[in-house]
């Protein structure tokens, strides 16, 4: 994983309801946890783009409500700063969810484009991706 080129504002907090852009059969998560997100004591984790999380599915397959699953932040509608001084921001919220720990997606079409901080962490996500900005 190499680190992010842009000062990426987090915009997702704990409890966060974000949409599913592949096909791995969930629709919408819930985020829970923040990977590597330290705060002060009583302060809620937030998640940006590139941030792996923790997520349960809201909705989705049969059967695959309740599941806890790890997932990557793709796209956010709060804008952030890349270092070049633009500003780039999506019309929504989205994630892809992780098969394991190496960062290798469940699904195998990413719909919509993805932010090239997640792409330039997570390669297996920018493998598969359509348009990546």
């Amino acid at each position: 994983m190499k680190s992010v080129q842009a000062r990426v504002t987090r915009a997702l907090p704990f409890g966060a309801r974000v949409d599913v852009c592949d096909n791995s059969g969930a629709k919408t998560i819930r985020i829970f946890s923040v990977y590597g997100h330290k705060t002060v004591k009583g302060r809620y984790q937030e998640a940006g783009i590139g941030d792996l999380v923790n997520a349960s599915i809201i909705k989705g397959k049969p059967g695959m409500k309740k599941q806890v699953v790890q997932a990557v932040i793709v796209r956010q509608k709060k804008p952030y700063r890349r270092l070049n001084g633009e500003r780039i921001k999506f019309e929504d919220n989205a994630a892809v969810v992780l098969k394991d720990d190496k960062g290798n997606p469940k699904g195998t079409i990413i719909k919509g484009p993805i932010a090239k901080e997640a792409a330039s962490k997570w390669p297996a996500i920018a493998k598969i991706a359509s348009a990546v900005l």
